[in-house]
């Protein structure tokens, strides 16, 4: 378990557009560019074994560097190398973060200033969401999953926590990278899932170009 006290105030910045880590959940990787791969190298080496993921923003702020100013740190929790030099690693996400600055230096990834301020819930213990009303909401999903064309193991989605079943569906669901950003930043598990059936009915209504964040 990771303490305050560990989190380092600068971090190793992975931008990838449309993938979301979320606290207390994992996300599997696979790198095969020469500066990530310098980067992970480099992550599993300090104590932290820590990495931000950021979504990259479309529209940069004063501060200039492209970037969400909201992303969630990952710890390195498995690690394999490929026969031809690529990694395959699991982040097991630790807690979200506030970019403040990206710093200069001569590593061929970027790397900023953070605050955990303010996210100092997500290294708790794992969240209930009292609102939440699932016979619904799996009806709900099953209409998405069929117009999708998607499959599921619905046992498995059935017995899920309300954390693991929201935070998995709000991470692998196929939609634009504004929307994963509004997931990132809810505030509680409730406004998370209240997002994320916000997101399922747009698409099922056939706004799904357009997505949910104007």
């Amino acid at each position: 378990m990771i303490k305050p006290a560990d989190l380092p105030e600068t971090i190793a910045i992975f931008p990838l557009g449309g993938a979301l880590l979320l606290p207390r959940s994992r996300l599997p990787l696979h790198i095969f560019e020469p500066r990530y791969l310098q980067m992970i190298e480099d992550a599993i080496k300090t104590d932290a074994r820590l990495i931000g993921m950021v979504q990259p923003n479309a529209v940069p702020g004063r501060d200039g560097h492209g970037l969400h100013t909201i992303g969630c740190a990952g710890r390195i929790s498995q690690f394999s190398e490929t026969e031809d030099g690529r990694y395959m690693i699991t982040l097991a996400g630790v807690s979200r973060f506030r970019v403040t600055r990206e710093v200069d230096g001569f590593a061929p990834y970027r790397r900023c200033d953070v605050s955990w301020d303010g996210f100092e819930r997500d290294l708790g213990r794992e969240e209930g969401d009292l609102g939440f009303h699932r016979k619904p909401f799996m009806d709900l999903l099953g209409r998405y999953f069929e117009t999708r064309g998607l499959s599921a193991d619905w046992e498995t989605l059935k017995e899920a926590e309300d954390e693991l079943l929201i935070n998995s569906l709000s991470m692998m669901l196929d939609f634009e990278a504004e929307d994963k950003q509004a997931l990132l930043e809810a505030p509680s598990l409730e406004t998370r899932r209240e997002t994320l059936v916000t997101l399922i009915e747009y698409t099922l209504r056939g706004g799904e170009e357009e997505g949910l964040m104007q």
